[in-house]
């Protein structure tokens, strides 16, 4: 009798440890529709001529150390995403913890066909503190 439970308590352990990656980044898609998605689209392909898009987007690679400090702090200026150039400033989201900050960038390192490598979240910390504000 104690095996068969026993037994019965590692199926539902493995059962239920094997769900536990079944949707990677979940909180960062989360966050990214409560806190992007009104600019950068669901999808991530932005708004035409004023948002840069996220999905395909050349500079989540060319630019990697610079993604933490743009959503904590946003940008001003000229922004080149897959050869157009974008001048539309973006509002930082100063309340993401670094935490949350890590988990939106692996979000979209990893949605919509991207297929950028993961990120740290000791790399997010050390690219926010050398952020030019």
């Amino acid at each position: 009798m104690k095996a068969k439970i026993l037994l019965l308590f590692l199926l539902i352990l493995i059962l239920g440890l094997s769900n536990c990656n079944s949707k990677r980044y979940e909180h960062g898609e989360i966050l990214y529709k409560n806190f992007c998605s009104s600019c950068h689209m669901d999808d991530g392909t932005g708004l035409v001529g004023n948002i840069p898009p996220l999905a395909g987007a050349d500079y989540l690679g060319k630019e990697r150390d610079k993604l933490a400090c743009i959503i904590r702090y946003g940008i001003k200026g000229e922004i080149v995403v897959n050869g157009r150039t974008y001048t539309q400033a973006m509002e930082g989201i100063d309340r993401l913890s670094d935490a949350e900050i890590t988990n939106v960038i692996n979000y979209i390192n990893t949605a919509w066909g991207n297929e950028f490598p993961f990120v740290p979240i000791t790399e997010v910390q050390e690219s926010l503190k050398n952020c030019k504000k």
